[in-house]
């Protein structure tokens, strides 16, 4: 591991101005990402800032929804009270997510901002886009079993790992950053890109800019939710395919619902077409074939991850037939 500095803010603006004026500089929380690239030599920061002094760990109800903080942990989240009663969709991906170690150390800022696991990203032998701009994506022509079946592109074909992720996209979250610039508000549905000619840019954030917390609308969806996850191991390993589902069931009729997948594209994928597919139609396994149909739409597979297009639907149904029985 690279030589760094290493300071410790207790004021955001403090903790902004430190990345903000350093272009080698990284915020660090938990570290149960950035270390690992760092012991690999994938990333090398020469300042880490730790804003684990700054007041951003608060889980709190707000007057249309719930904010939870940058610097809550995993763990916290899914384990509160207002999480599991108002968005137990989120609940769920997050004790989907790593293991109960990694959730007490992992933060929600942290997580959505996470690297991919794309196993050419961390080899510094193999060319990586992501890695090194310009040097060719070797997952295209390489082992490519866990890569995007939608909006890759001929420079990167990786997947973000996020499972919390997933359902913030299908819950209509919002992130509330503050920089150099000032406050703003990105529609989590906008953080992060796909990666298009620029691969090494895995989010819309600007240069110094903090999450600082995430805002969740109240909705309908209390009941009828389920995070479906297919992986190699029953623990601790990131999805092939993952499915976030929440319907709004009146009569056996779906007045709304919300969708979306992960482990198949460069950002969490939202399903707006299948969800639109499924209201006013009837809680059946007929209609949520239908919408998987509808959901997989333009997908694309590379020589070793076809399976996804069969897997990524059948989740998707599986999802929505566990949560209408709910």
């Amino acid at each position: 591991m690279n030589q760094f500095q290493y300071v410790r803010p207790t004021k955001p603006q403090a903790a902004i101005d430190a990345v903000a004026k350093d272009a080698n500089a990284k915020f660090i929380a938990g570290g149960t990402n950035l270390v690992d690239l760092m012991k690999r030599g994938v990333m090398t920061p020469q300042k880490l800032v730790d804003i684990n002094r700054l007041p951003l760990a608060k889980i709190e109800t707000m007057g249309a929804g719930l904010r939870i903080g940058a610097l809550a942990l995993n763990s916290a989240v899914a384990d509160d009270k207002h999480v599991r009663a108002q968005h137990p969709l989120l609940a769920l991906a997050l004790n989907a997510g790593a293991s109960p170690q990694l959730r007490n150390m992992a933060t929600v800022g942290g997580n959505m901002l996470q690297r991919t696991r794309c196993s050419y990203f961390y080899d510094l032998s193999m060319p990586c886009n992501k890695r090194e701009p310009g040097t060719g994506c070797a997952a295209l022509e390489g082992v490519n079993r866990m890569h995007a079946i939608f909006g890759a592109s001929e420079q990167c074909i990786a997947v973000h790992p996020s499972d919390m992720s997933v359902a913030l996209v299908a819950l209509d979250a919002t992130v509330l950053v503050s920089g150099p610039k000032g406050d703003r508000r990105i529609a989590f549905a906008d953080l992060h890109r796909l990666p298009g000619t620029t691969p090494q840019r895995d989010t819309n954030l600007e240069p110094g800019e903090l999450i600082t917390a995430v805002d969740l609308p109240t909705n309908a969806f209390t009941r009828h939710v389920h995070y479906q996850k297919v992986r190699e191991r029953a623990s601790y390993a990131f999805a092939l395919v993952s499915a976030a589902v929440a319907l709004d069931i009146e009569n056996n009729t779906i007045k709304a619902a919300r969708l979306a997948l992960g482990g198949v594209a460069h950002k969490p994928w939202r399903l707006a077409a299948a969800e639109q597919a499924l209201i006013g139609k009837p809680a059946t396994e007929d209609s949520f074939r239908q919408a998987a149909a509808v959901a997989m739409q333009g997908a694309k597979a590379f020589k070793y991850n076809a399976y996804k297009l069969k897997l990524a639907p059948n989740a998707l149904v599986q999802a929505l037939k566990t949560a209408a029985a709910a």
